[in-house]
């Protein structure tokens, strides 16, 4: 991903769920990026967020494509 390029939270879920779907985008070429803040402030020695409120982002200009892959991801996978 470039330095500009405007990202879209698309999911939020469990690490679990959030992978599953970032292998699915990139099975399309679609590149994501996840956040977790639950471990990032584990690692810092702090807690932040919730384990189970995992974030996964994609560039906004690929919405479009990611859109059908998402809408049957969270109807497959309702948690």
């Amino acid at each position: 991903m470039k330095e500009d390029d405007q990202l879209v939270r698309i999911y939020t879920g469990t690490e679990l769920t959030v992978n599953l779907l970032k292998v699915e985008l990139e099975k399309t070429g679609i590149s994501s990026i996840v956040q977790n803040d639950f471990n990032s402030g584990i690692s810092a020695g702090f807690s932040g967020g919730l384990p189970s409120s995992i974030d996964l982002f994609i560039r906004e200009i690929d919405l479009k494509k990611a859109g059908p892959i998402i809408r049957t991801f969270a109807k497959i996978n309702k948690e």
